[in-house]
């Protein structure tokens, strides 16, 4: 039974999560590198001061992913391990993930071990993060753990409003000549995370009220009924306020809540972005 065992949750940083109670936890950090310095997400960085930095820097910027022995190291604890990485399509982690758990299945072949690609990032990966270790605290054994996870997880959607995308154009991740809109007169870009863990672009609202009317009718398209929400954001605490006041006029119960992104996701989000995970249940 799984109250028999001892479980792990392992997520990237990318989650936004650092630490988290209730259940054995751990991150694997991805860096943020520019040519002049290497930017270790972890709870020791400065995200301020890097955020700061990135304004300036010249020449292209990147990420790097977690290595296979951190992510050998961080499973290596548990008899149930469930990891947690950020989509694969932006980020090489899910693959490095995928061969620790080999590696380790091959030492040791009576662990289980279960890796998510959360075809998402930040916020969307909190929801997961928390309802795993719900379904951890049942008592219920891994193989149930898992099917209920992977269900759950068709029922959770990440959007993004940024005010500007010179990060995700430096590195590949946009058009440039998209990523020049961003900020131009005011403009805002609303997208989301796409069932095949790709970033899709949906509005360009002039302003930030806008934005977020943008934001909440997409929710409403995407099924959103007034479940679990949680905002991340990049030195924008006031505008995350201002969503959830406009959620919850319209949803009186929905429970958000609202933390500050942790490197990665500021390195995407970029000053004043938003980051919004919610469930359709």
């Amino acid at each position: 039974m799984g109250e028999n065992m001892k479980f792990k949750i392992v997520a990237d940083s990318s989650s936004n999560l650092l630490s988290f109670e209730g259940v054995p936890y751990e991150t694997v950090s991805l860096k943020v590198i520019t040519a002049q310095k290497e930017y270790v997400d972890n709870a020791e960085l400065d995200v301020a001061a890097m955020v700061k930095d990135l304004r300036t820097v010249k020449g292209r910027t990147g990420t790097s992913c977690p290595n296979i022995y951190e992510w050998k190291c961080a499973m290596s604890e548990a008899d149930a391990v469930f990891a947690l990485t950020i989509t694969s399509n932006l980020s090489g982690s899910h693959a490095a993930a995928l061969q620790a758990k080999a590696e380790l299945l091959e030492e040791h072949p009576e662990k289980k071990i279960c890796v998510l690609d959360s075809l998402s990032t930040g916020p969307e990966m909190h929801l997961i993060i928390e309802k795993l270790s719900a379904l951890i605290a049942t008592g219920k054994d891994f193989e149930a753990i898992e099917c209920e996870i992977r269900e759950y997880m068709t029922h959770t959607h990440l959007i993004f409003c940024l005010e500007s995308l010179l990060n995700l154009a430096r590195n590949g991740r946009v058009n440039p000549v998209v990523a020049k809109v961003a900020g131009v007169l005011g403009i805002r870009i609303v997208g989301v995370a796409s069932e095949k863990g790709t970033l899709e672009l949906l509005y360009k609202p002039r302003g930030g009220e806008k934005a977020l009317l943008s934001v909440l009718d997409v929710m409403k398209e995407n099924g959103y009924k007034g479940g679990r929400v949680r905002l991340a954001h990049c030195n924008n605490e006031a505008g995350a306020a201002r969503l959830a006041a406009k959620i919850r006029a319209l949803y009186p119960h929905a429970e958000i809540k609202i933390l500050p992104t942790t490197a990665l996701c500021s390195f995407y989000a970029e000053e004043g972005g938003l980051m919004i995970g919610y469930e359709d249940i």
